[in-house]
């Protein structure tokens, strides 16, 4: 992308008709984004067109769609706004992504076009730390492993004679990952009573976290639970290895709603195996899961499908994050949930 484009793209649109907008996430979640309240809001700042981010892979079906848009609101499965995709959409000003991680939507030609992004992962937060949380009170109180044996057909007693569960209160919680969810996570934690520590390098006096920053081996060794909530970036890829779970304590609990690439998931798998680690899992390396994977048939594990961040809830904040973004640069106002490729780095 040239200078010249660039320095284009830059400048308003002070055309009077309502400005372009293309709305292109997958069909299946178009309504829990967009439902008919949050639909009317963003046709009030702007005239809506909708295309299916699969069709939009084609060339032409692309500039069909973009050539006129000024504005996009995307989600998983858009085109990759590299250089060849931006020169189909000379009139873009502003991206709007409507789900979370923005990794496989930008490109080098992206940053250096200017065109500002926003995205609404902070939508999310709360429904992925609500998992975890959910995930935290099952494991300790083996709920998973009293569920289990029930309907595999174990004896009552049987089922009664399983180590008894703990509560929150006074458990303690090591978080990895002092992210937007492993905050929301650390509130919920906290409110219930349990005790708290993070490992996270970038936390630093005054955040008011940093009082309870750890060493990775150190709050690995510490924790009851250990739950991931770091994001998947080159420096935190494989970072908890098999030494790194071999520190766990016996027992312990290890939960995941954030990406798999950050475990080294062959030796997780054995640890929980063996029964020496429980664990609850919403990620994993292959999904869809394999109906013969290997996780499907541990007694001591909870499985959900991808699902942390997928509430009813988050679906229709994220929509509004949407609309109100887009009101915020129509109207020249600072946005609230820019990102910018130093953001990027750190955030995954």
């Amino acid at each position: 992308m040239n200078r010249h484009l660039a320095a284009a793209r830059s400048v308003p649109d002070s055309r009077r008709r309502p400005p372009r907008i293309l709305l292109s996430v997958p069909a299946a979640e178009a309504h829990s984004f967009f439902p008919p309240e949050t639909r009317d809001a963003l046709e009030q700042v702007g005239e809506v067109t909708t295309a299916d981010p699969a069709a939009l892979q084609d060339p032409q079906a692309f500039h069909d769609a973009a050539a006129d848009a000024r504005i996009f609101v995307t989600a998983w499965g858009f085109p990759r706004l590299d250089a060849a995709r931006l020169a189909l959409a000379p009139q873009l000003r502003f991206v709007m992504h409507a789900a979370s991680s923005v990794q496989a939507l930008v490109s080098d030609d992206f940053w250096r076009s200017g065109v500002p992004i926003s995205q609404a992962g902070a939508a999310m937060a709360p429904s992925v730390a609500e998992l975890s949380l959910t995930f935290t009170l099952s494991l300790l109180r083996r709920t998973h492993r009293l569920d289990h044996a029930l309907r595999s057909g174990a004896d009552w007693d049987a089922a009664r004679a399983i180590a008894r569960g703990r509560e929150i209160s006074g458990a303690r919680i090591a978080v990895i990952g002092a992210s937007r969810t492993g905050r929301a996570y650390i509130r919920l934690c906290q409110a219930l009573g349990a005790e708290v520590r993070v490992y996270d390098p970038y936390l630093t006096a005054p955040d008011p976290l940093a009082r309870l920053a750890c060493g990775l081996s150190d709050v690995l060794a510490w924790g009851d639970v250990i739950a991931v909530h770091a994001p998947a970036t080159p420096e935190t890829h494989g970072m908890i290895g098999a030494e790194q779970i071999a520190a766990i304590r016996d027992g312990g609990a290890f939960v995941n709603t954030s990406r798999p690439s950050l475990i080294d998931m062959d030796a997780l798998f054995a640890a929980v195996a063996s029964g020496r680690l429980d664990a609850a899992l919403d990620v994993f390396d292959a999904e869809p899961l394999p109906r013969g994977d290997r996780w499907r048939g541990l007694p001591n594990v909870l499985l959900t499908p991808h699902l942390a961040g997928a509430s009813a809830d988050s679906r229709r904040r994220a929509g509004w994050i949407a609309v109100e973004e887009i009101r915020r640069h129509l109207a020249g106002e600072p946005l609230r949930h820019a990102l910018t490729r130093t953001d990027l780095e750190r955030m995954g």
